[in-house]
């Protein structure tokens, strides 16, 4: 009989969690401090109103499923649903909120301008009166919380987002391919490595990696997270002041990228580069790759192709870390109905939500429906949040650590796959893009 797993949900790392993105583009004057604070309240209107949410199809499938839910318990409320694509999402999130037909609710991936910009409500009203902060560990709140200034994020900032799941990124492995070659799933840094050896002498691909969007970033992150620990990761992340990229952790990550490339551990870098995401996980489930590193969004797709084969587990280092960030929602600066929406919000974390979230891949706002079976991806996955949980080991996207950040990353990861850029001036470059922005 096969044990099942169940999530606990340790309080997390010191720091907090951003949302995976691209950044997105904003029109308008650069403006500073939060948008008008709403008059909030519990009290709904009982007049038949109708609430627009936006999202993309990855974060969306679960939250769009619990409106249904929602709406059955306010009849009087309707929600119209729309999706677009994860890019173009970013890249108009806030061209939308700015726009006459801004949408009630949006999924908030990064900050990058959009408190700066005064286009989303802080919500810390919403939060005393939902009792969001006795729910949610602090440092779940704190990756949404932003100060004064609109960059810097962490506790003592105001709440613009609500959680409404969780995501991971962390190493997929083909069961199969590894049982073949005589692998183990590797638990260290340096049986990872042997690992990638054996399976390259063997003529399969060690790594299967999508570059065309940058998502290199994360493994160069994980490499260097997992030698300075959560903490020296998330300070960087979050826009602390002093922190730097210009470490030797992360030096020897990015050196450690370029040498699997120039082992052959990643494949043709044209091809790398000209893959992205999806067409990763594509050749992933096509047996095409011993390891994949990518987000829990793509486990259910994973898990459909490659069925029992399919194992995740934390990226092995020195600390145990992995990237993460909550599916998160905002309300827009231009809602007629804030309460509402709010209201929303709050019953994201039901457990009627929270299961929609764990049976679309994430991990759920309420812990107790985290259940699967031991040995199986989904079981994988819950093992390995409660180990990274317990390590206190969760950090931030290096992606949404400024809003140009994922292009300098994407151009910089590029670059050093095709041996046009040395380690140094890598690093150089993206400690610049984080300085610019969150100097003074």
């Amino acid at each position: 009989m096969q044990r099942r797993t169940r999530l606990v949900l340790a309080p997390l790392a010191a720091g907090a969690l951003l949302g995976l993105a691209l950044t997105a583009c904003t029109p308008g004057a650069t403006t500073t401090g939060a948008g008008a604070a709403p008059d909030a309240s519990t009290e709904l209107t009982t007049d038949d109103i109708t609430l627009t949410l936006m999202s993309t199809p990855e974060s969306g499938a679960a939250t769009e499923a619990t409106i249904a839910a929602f709406e059955t318990e306010h009849p009087n409320i309707t929600i119209e649903y729309s999706q677009t694509n994860y890019e173009d999402y970013n890249q108009s999130v806030n061209l939308n909120l700015s726009s006459d037909q801004s949408p009630d609710i949006v999924l908030l991936n990064a900050v990058a301008n959009t408190v700066k910009n005064k286009l989303v409500l802080p919500l810390d009203d919403y939060a005393d009166l939902y009792g969001w902060n006795d729910f949610f560990p602090a440092n779940q709140l704190n990756q949404w919380r932003v100060a004064d200034n609109g960059t810097t994020l962490g506790d003592g900032g105001a709440l613009y987002a609500a959680p409404a799941g969780f995501s991971l990124v962390g190493t997929y492995y083909n069961k199969a391919i590894a049982a073949e070659l005589g692998i183990d799933a590797p638990t260290s840094l340096t049986e990872f490595e042997a690992a990638l050896k054996t399976a390259n002498a063997a003529g399969a691909l060690p790594v299967q990696v999508g570059n065309a969007e940058g998502h290199a970033a994360f493994v160069v992150q994980l490499l260097g997270q997992g030698a300075s620990g959560a903490d020296t990761a998330n300070a960087w992340a979050f826009g602390h002041a002093g922190a730097t990229f210009d470490t030797e952790a992360n030096h020897d990550a990015a050196q450690t990228l370029a040498d699997w490339q120039t082992a052959g551990y990643l494949g043709d870098p044209t091809t790398v580069n000209g893959t992205d995401l999806q067409g990763a996980v594509d050749n992933f489930i096509g047996g095409k790759g011993l390891f994949l590193v990518d987000g829990i969004w793509d486990a259910g797709k994973i898990g459909e192709g490659l069925g029992d084969d399919a194992g995740f587990l934390p990226f092995p280092g020195e600390n145990i870390t992995g990237i993460g960030t909550s599916v998160a929602y905002a309300i827009s600066t231009q809602s007629e109905h804030p309460n509402e929406a709010a209201a929303f919000l709050d019953f994201l974390r039901s457990p009627e939500a929270s299961e929609q979230q764990f049976a679309q891949g994430f991990m759920p706002d309420d812990p107790t429906v985290a259940v699967a079976e031991e040995g199986t991806l989904q079981g994988d996955i819950v093992a390995a949040w409660a180990e990274i949980a317990e390590a206190d080991g969760l950090v931030a996207f290096n992606n949404n650590a400024t809003a140009t950040m994922n292009d300098a990353l994407k151009a910089g990861t590029q670059q050093l796959i095709a041996g046009q850029m040395s380690v140094g001036d890598f690093i150089a470059s993206i400690q610049a893009d984080w300085a610019a922005a969150h100097a003074g």
